[in-house]
């Protein structure tokens, strides 16, 4: 039997990932094929169910049909997580009035500055070109996520607004959702429980063996040095990447919940595996 798998050319991805593509955790008589693609690429195939098991933003997860949630392989943020940056600070009514960069209108980030400042000018682009957009001057400010979040240049950008610790305060201190796996119905219960458990112990595969973990997922580093990656792995490859747990589920019914308030998305079932 064959699973295709969807996850992002992220370091935090291919940490989770490092034992099951160094085959040191298996399924018996599957095979897995891995199809690496940034997460709004993978967003849009979930809508039309193209890929067995994928990683998707929290938010796409609205919008798709036949998938239920995985517990393992979710990222967290706790009191941190995407953050807006401009040339100088903004308030929220000038954030509404600004030509904003985002990496996509179903991420996460999006969601979440949507839900935090309502209706603003989106301008959608690929996450690693929104600090070069900010800088040149052709949008006010941009919603940076990955390790963007932690390396943008200080000496150009200031951090406007920062959803995490947003999201910290509105949640009373829930940690944020930001990325899940999730599996397609048709693989069945078995097969979904299995694929859950494996990912599960190909994350504490990463957490045992650290450094050979961090050295494959230094190859998708995008010119970030070794501590900054570590840095970014540790912050959202953590306890709840492992086991989301009845807190990680609670999060996420909190985030569907506002969005649903807000009328930025429709009444959904939560299924998880």
């Amino acid at each position: 039997m064959e699973i295709t798998v969807g996850h992002t050319p992220d370091a935090d991805d291919a940490f989770m990932f490092y034992g099951i593509v160094s085959k040191n955790v298996a399924l018996d008589n599957v095979k897995i094929k891995h199809v690496i693609e940034d997460i709004e690429s993978l967003n849009k195939r979930a809508l039309k169910n193209e890929l067995d098991v994928t990683a998707v933003s929290a938010h796409a997860y609205a919008y798709t049909k036949d998938y239920v949630i995985l517990r393992s392989g979710a990222s967290f943020g706790k009191a941190y997580g995407p953050i807006v940056i401009a040339k100088k600070k903004l308030s929220i009514d000038e954030l509404k009035r600004s030509k904003v960069a985002v990496p996509g209108k179903m991420t996460t980030a999006y969601l979440l500055l949507r839900m935090a400042i309502g209706d603003f000018d989106a301008v959608e682009m690929k996450f690693s070109e929104i600090n070069n957009a900010v800088e040149k001057g052709s949008v006010d400010a941009g919603l940076v996520i990955h390790e963007a979040q932690i390396t943008y240049d200080q000496a150009k950008f200031v951090n406007t607004f920062d959803l995490g610790l947003w999201w910290d305060d509105v949640s009373n201190g829930l940690p944020l959702p930001l990325g899940i796996n999730i599996a397609s119905k048709r693989l069945g219960n078995e097969m979904i429980k299995k694929f859950d458990y494996l990912l599960k112990r190909s994350i504490q595969f990463g957490f045992d063996n650290l450094d050979d973990a961090l050295d494959y997922a230094m190859q998708y580093a995008r010119g970030g040095s070794r501590y900054l990656i570590e840095k970014f792995v540790k912050m959202y490859v953590n306890d709840l990447a492992i086991d989301m747990s009845e807190q990680g589920v609670s999060s996420l019914h909190k985030l569907y919940s506002i969005a649903k308030k807000n009328q930025i998305i429709r009444d959904i079932e939560v299924s998880i595996a």
